[in-house]
């Protein structure tokens, strides 16, 4: 066990001096200035994917028209076979705000074969952005559940223009008030920093390629260029595949949000371990070596360095109590951020030991949801394998 947590400790050193201080939580975008882009403020087409968003579409249509952005912003939401009202809700939203006609409903088309659901709504709504909108230079993608601060826009196209990049992506603050969210969510958000240091994926240097699916500005030219959503279309983690589309041919960037937030409330912890056992096992690429590769690892990182504090704590065993409690304070550094980020108090860098082995049990439960063929279920649709055709309900 000392050995052990001397490993776990050696790496934990690692990840905090080698591996871009993603842990440093600092990647934000800049105030919006007052000057305007050496071209103007270029015409923006956001396209919302939309199934069965009734609690969170009108909040997330009016946030897009209340952007005090000084150029053009047409809306484009895409009604993906909905069944609760999500359309007329949306409608409602863009009238009471004075949309008029920089408002769009289009009616989802089935599933088509090969494609994501969602994907297959993406790629819609930019077939009618194109005819509504056919001067835009760029495309907001957005989720149905995202209310978007004022600045927002203004914010990504001046990171886009100032810096000539073909994706800028924003990972919402994403909603961090019930128990398990407490929990789980500035974990998951941790996790994803590591997994993806955001100063890596900002680097044009580096291969590193990630995007937040919530909130992402994408450079029309530079996506027709990479052959368009269809070059992803089967995806089920289309964000990051799109990032790695776009970043093999120009810069990208991502970075966190405090004022743009989700609106997704994950009241129990069945919601929560479906989102992440929808996609985990395909991030592994359905990989039976890297699920025990990964299992070994979280197990190392997160659980050896409590377990042997305590174990030599109750044993008298000083040197491992000693090895464990520092791997364990190096982990509570480098979640200290993140806790900030969301209003977390120091203690609670404590529980992540736990987040982390819930995150192992939902990562294999991920593989065997694949390997029963439920892999990607998601808003009533399944994809079997994970692969994006569709499955038995859909």
């Amino acid at each position: 066990m000392t050995g052990a947590a001397l490993l776990a400790l050696a790496v934990w050193a690692g990840i905090l001096f080698c591996r871009g201080r993603f842990w440093f939580a600092d990647q934000h975008l800049s105030p919006a200035a007052k000057t305007p882009p050496k071209d103007g403020w270029p015409d923006i087409a956001a396209v919302i994917p939309a199934r069965d968003e009734a609690d969170s579409i009108a909040r997330t249509v009016a946030s897009l028209f209340a952007q005090n952005y000084p150029g053009r912003l047409d809306v484009v939401v895409v009604d993906d076979n909905s069944t609760d009202g999500t359309a007329a809700l949306a409608r409602g939203a863009a009238d009471a705000a004075d949309g008029g006609s920089r408002f769009h409903l289009v009616t989802g088309r089935p599933l088509a074969e090969g494609w994501s659901g969602k994907l297959w709504a993406v790629h819609q709504g930019l077939e009618a952005a194109r005819a509504t909108a056919p001067d835009a230079r760029y495309v907001l993608l957005t989720d149905a559940d995202i209310a978007h601060d004022p600045a927002n826009l203004r914010r990504l196209v001046e990171k886009a223009e100032m810096e000539n990049r073909d994706l800028v992506s924003l990972m919402v603050r994403l909603n961090c008030e019930t128990p398990w969210e407490r929990l789980l969510i500035p974990a998951f958000v941790f996790f994803f920093q590591k997994l993806f240091p955001f100063p890596w994926v900002n680097d044009p240097v580096k291969r590193t390629a990630a995007a937040a699916g919530g909130c992402m500005l994408v450079r029309r030219a530079a996506l027709d260029a990479a052959g368009g959503i269809e070059a992803i279309r089967g995806r089920l983690i289309d964000d990051c595949a799109l990032a790695a589309l776009l970043k093999a041919r120009g810069a990208i960037w991502l970075g966190l949000s405090r004022e743009t937030m989700s609106l997704r409330r994950y009241d129990g912890l069945g919601e929560l371990w479906r989102m992440v056992a929808r996609t985990a096992y395909e991030q592994l690429g359905h990989s039976p070596l890297m699920l025990l590769g990964t299992v070994a690892g979280m197990v190392l990182l997160y659980l050896v360095p409590p377990v042997a504090a305590l174990w030599g704590l109750v044993a008298g065993d000083w040197p491992m109590l000693a090895v464990g409690a520092a791997g364990w304070l190096a982990m509570a550094v480098a979640y200290f951020p993140t806790l900030r980020l969301y209003g977390r108090p120091p203690w609670a860098a404590l529980g992540l030991p736990v987040a982390g082995f819930l995150y192992t049990l939902m990562t294999v439960d991920s593989a065997r949801r694949h390997y029963l063929g439920r892999g990607g279920g998601w808003k009533g649709r399944t994809y079997a394998g994970g692969s994006g055709a569709p499955g038995s309900r859909g």
